[in-house]
């Protein structure tokens, strides 16, 4: 009798609701077999000195051997081949997580605990089918994905964050601040997005505004995007960042980095850290953008402004770095603005109205992201921001956007693109013809 049989009856081995206890067996009884087998020491020598696909395809050839036993006869032909995947990626892998770090239509990752485990495929969150089976489990797979970039994470330390070598960003919080077992967050991001080009293809802007921002972009417009969480602001930032031109020297600054310049020759990307165990050792990127200064930056780009940092990149934006560009979180071109002079509080003492002047004064627009009900992502409204005669900000709305018809509408051509016409920035021919066809 299989190993199965010893455990199910035979009416249960036929009960499709079973099914997945059924693999679970399998799967332990699997690793077992291929301890017996291969040994502990050869198995994990295999893991270490072998490259992934060579491992993975030996260790496969060891599990096709064992299912051909008398002990894996309860295990359906249907069923082996996702046995072997999933003991596979149990041994050298991340377990449950790794179809879905290698399905690339799938964006975010999200473990909650055990027996919960989420991803978001084009904006809609989907139960996984495989889930982890034990907080042992899961703290194996975090310390898989934390080792090779020397961090970790433990009672002293239960949040991190950290970036992947092919630019995924994760976190991990565990216990006690997390009271349900460990919550790991994998954010990905698609290389298939980086180009305003690419935007309009998923239709979450039409052409003429695409090419409107292209300008802005080439005539050093100060630009910030804003939107909620999970908005597309980083990928929108990514595909403005893609139009600077290739004479210009760029100086990145991120959390984590996550921009893409693929194609430009003369990027410096620079990256925060947190504080060690022992609390020394931290670069904020208030100090990042402080430093940026001193490197003879064209255009400064800051991922995601958060604190302090803020007032550093609004002087920067008035002190002749022209054409910068930046995030923050923020339900609308109001709030933006809001959000800009509090933060800019955090990093230097003055009156309100003194701080809002610059604002006004440094930056030239702020571009909307938003995600839809359905789970698309847009870019949504878009607003100049003007100085008003006492110095305050004044937003003037220059693409409105309608969600429910998903259309935009361009309610006031900028200033910019006649200015940039005269200093022979752009084209005027292409100008001309985007503006007939907006008639």
């Amino acid at each position: 009798m299989s190993v199965l049989e010893r455990v199910l009856t035979q009416e249960d081995l036929h009960d499709e609701h079973l099914a997945p206890e059924r693999l679970r067996l399998a799967k332990h009884h699997m690793k077992a077999a291929l301890v017996d087998r291969l040994g502990l020491g050869a198995m994990a020598s295999m893991v270490r000195e072998r490259t992934e696909s060579r491992a993975r395809s030996e260790l496969a050839v060891a599990c096709h051997a064992i299912l051909n036993t008398s002990d894996f006869e309860g295990v359906s032909a249907s069923e082996r081949s996702e046995l072997v995947q999933e003991v596979i990626d149990e041994i050298i892998g991340l377990g449950p997580l790794q179809p879905l770090i290698d399905d690339d239509s799938v964006s975010e990752v999200m473990v909650n605990g055990c027996d919960s485990l989420y991803f978001e495929r084009e904006g809609v969150l989907y139960p996984a089918r495989r889930v982890f089976e034990s907080r042992e489990q899961i703290l194996m797979v975090v310390d898989r994905i934390l080792s090779p970039l020397g961090r970790r994470v433990d009672e002293s330390s239960p949040i991190v964050n950290a970036r992947l070598s092919n630019g995924y960003r994760v976190n991990v919080v565990i216990a006690p601040v997390a009271i349900d077992g460990p919550i790991v967050t994998i954010r990905k991001f698609s290389d298939r997005i980086s180009s305003l080009e690419r935007l309009v293809e998923l239709k979450s802007l039409p052409f003429w505004y695409a090419q409107m921002l292209r300008w802005a972009v080439q005539a050093r417009q100060n630009i910030a995007v804003a939107g909620g969480t999970g908005s597309g602001k980083t990928t929108l930032l990514n595909s403005l960042s893609s139009e600077i031109s290739h004479a210009e020297r760029v100086v990145t600054i991120e959390d984590s980095a996550e921009l893409k310049f693929e194609t430009h020759p003369h990027v410096v990307r620079l990256e925060s850290r947190e504080a060690s165990i022992e609390g020394s050792g931290a670069v904020t990127i208030r100090d990042l953008v402080t430093n940026a200064l001193r490197m003879r930056p064209d255009r400064i780009i800051v991922g995601e402004v958060r604190a302090a940092e803020c007032i550093d990149m609004l002087q920067a934006m008035n002190t002749g770095h022209d054409g910068s560009l930046t995030t923050l979180h923020a339900g609308s071109e109001q709030e933006a603005i809001m959000r800009l002079i509090m933060m800019a509080r955090l990093g230097m003492d003055l009156p309100t109205d003194i701080i809002e002047e610059q604002v006004s004064t440094a930056l030239d627009f702020i571009v909307m992201s938003a995600r839809l009900a359905d789970g698309s992502r847009v870019v949504s409204h878009c607003s100049l921001v003007l100085r008003a005669e006492d110095g305050s900000c004044e937003l003037k709305e220059c693409v409105s956007f309608d969600a429910a018809q998903r259309s935009w509408s361009l309610q006031c051509e900028p200033a910019f693109i006649e200015q940039a016409l005269q200093q022979a920035l752009i084209d005027e021919e292409e100008v001309e013809t985007w503006r007939a066809s907006l008639l």
